[in-house]
């Protein structure tokens, strides 16, 4: 049986929200606060990216399915912790942009996972205003 975006979506997942529980607590760790979408309360997912300049770039693995992007769709006003200091802008869903071309630019141990796991990759930027 063929194995379907969403499928490896709830795989991945899984793992990942094990190991989220821990990571995001790392002071190093780059992480994302969204609004949840029902809930209304602060959501927050580590993951990689880069900052250049007063924007932050990253590459969603599973695109519109991770809730994050979906809360992002709901709420694009969201908060970034980078080195441990909280920067607060406005994230954009950039369907058009080629996420496999803006990998190359991001880090390269995390852009190598997001490559390996991700089945609809999706690049998101971040207009930061502090």
């Amino acid at each position: 049986m063929p194995s379907t975006p969403e499928s490896k979506y709830r795989t991945i997942s899984r793992i990942q929200r094990a190991l989220n529980s821990v990571t995001r607590r790392l002071p190093t760790q780059t992480v994302l606060e969204t609004t949840g979408r029902v809930s209304g309360q602060p959501r927050r997912t580590p993951l990689g990216g880069r900052r250049v300049g007063d924007t932050f770039w990253l590459v969603s693995e599973f695109g519109e399915l991770s809730h994050y992007v979906r809360n992002i769709k709901a709420n694009p006003e969201v908060r970034v912790r980078i080195m441990g200091r909280w920067h607060t802008g406005t994230a954009h869903l950039l369907p058009d942009d080629d996420p496999r071309a803006r990998l190359r630019t991001l880090p390269r141990f995390n852009s190598a996972a997001v490559k390996a796991m991700g089945s609809s990759l999706l690049t998101v930027r971040v207009d930061l205003r502090d």
